[in-house]
């Protein structure tokens, strides 16, 4: 499927040039002269792409591409700087452009950063098509970066065919959400999805907790109990931070996930189950297989897909499609009426590190709708530390 790219250019040959080369090259092409005309066609939600041009008769290029950046979903932005206007190309990357170019325009490269726009553009088509046939959790894993959209395609892949998934990243960057969202996408979604934080489980109890036991098994053991994992059967078993547990166990697990088999403690019947497994870490198990902390054969077999969610320093222009769902999810939890952040406030949480990535993100977003008694967020309603980056 083709897309639309919005030239906005106030020079009318440039943009017939460019309009004859995107057309040649498969592009349907639109064209706005100023700004008031391309505000115009994004209202309509008529582009899928905008090649944009800084200098325009009624203003900067850079306040569309502020507004284009609230936008849900928002279309990738080419820029079009002069000669010599690095620092002007930088300020627009930071803002959430895609790419820039520089006059004169060299329209090979042109057609390369079109295509790699509109790549995102099919991403994003193929994952509105999955949001309208699931709802919660695959809308809260939100992006605009090519690596988060890319992210949810395969993982609706692997769901679909009930493969195992490793789940890898920093602590807080939404690696359980991503586990939520998976189960709505694949055909497990109406069976059980049983989570276990396997640092929270005693070692002393994770076996019987993970497999059952029979009456009799131990001290205490007055009947039969059955396992999370028996409890999972035909649905979903989520192992978060897989990495805490024992090498004994993982054998047990490999076991499960070869054999689809496994033993109540103090029993001598194997039983059989039909369970997806999804497991996370944050904790580079590559590096404690060569420590010989963890099982490399287990390791292979949990990933057959390997998705590694970014930390949100890495993905910064995700943060306002971030906010905005997070204000939309607490509107609902809460009663309150929060439409939405002013540019000021979402500039300083930009400029924020982020050592605790989404849930950070998430905690200060509550904080602030706590202290809102407006319709939007300001910088007023952040922490000192955020008001602090705008001085």
């Amino acid at each position: 499927m083709s897309a639309t790219v919005l030239v906005v250019d106030d020079e009318d040959l440039a943009r017939e040039n460019v309009r004859e080369t995107l057309t040649d090259a498969g592009y349907e092409a639109i064209e706005a002269g100023d700004l008031s005309q391309a505000h115009k066609y994004i209202d309509e939600g008529a582009a899928d792409i905008v090649l944009l041009d800084v200098m325009l008769p009624d203003g900067s290029g850079l306040t569309l591409l502020d507004r284009i950046e609230l936008e849900n979903p928002s279309p990738p932005v080419i820029l079009i700087t002069a000669f010599g206007e690095v620092d002007t190309a930088v300020e627009a990357m930071k803002k959430g452009a895609q790419d820039f170019l520089q006059k004169p325009l060299d329209l090979e490269r042109l057609i390369q950063a079109v295509e790699k726009a509109h790549e995102v553009v099919a991403l994003r088509r193929e994952l509105d098509m999955l949001r309208k046939s699931t709802t919660g959790q695959v809308e809260m894993v939100v992006g605009k970066t090519p690596v988060m959209l890319q992210i949810l395609v395969e993982a609706e892949r692997a769901s679909s065919a009930q493969a195992s998934i490793l789940i890898t990243g920093e602590t807080g960057t939404g690696k359980n959400v991503l586990a939520q969202a998976i189960r709505e996408m694949g055909p497990r979604a109406d069976k059980p999805f049983i989570p276990i934080n396997c640092p929270a489980l005693p070692d002393t109890m994770i076996e019987s907790e993970l497999f059952g036991h029979e009456a009799g098994a131990f001290t205490g053991a007055q009947k039969r109990k059955p396992g999370l994992i028996e409890i999972a059967d035909s649905g979903i078993l989520f192992l978060d931070e897989i990495s805490s547990t024992k090498p004994e166990m993982q054998a047990k697990l490999l076991q499960v996930l070869e054999e689809k088999t496994f033993r109540r403690v103090g029993g001598v019947k194997e039983i059989s189950v039909d369970i997806q497994i999804l497991a996370a870490s944050n904790r580079d198990l590559k590096a404690m297989i060569s420590e010989g902390k963890f099982r490399e054969d287990l390791y292979y077999r949990l990933k057959v897909l390997d998705l590694h969610l970014p930390p949100l320093r890495d993905r910064i222009e995700d943060i306002p499609a971030l906010v905005g769902a997070f204000i939309r999810q607490l509107n609902m939890r809460t009663g309150n009426v929060v439409s939405g952040i002013s540019p000021r406030a979402i500039e300083a949480l930009k400029a924020h590190d982020w050592p605790g990535n989404i849930r950070e993100l998430n905690h200060i977003i509550e904080r602030a709708m706590l202290f809102c008694d407006d319709e939007t967020i300001d910088l007023g309603h952040l922490p000192p530390e955020f008001q602090n980056t705008q001085e």
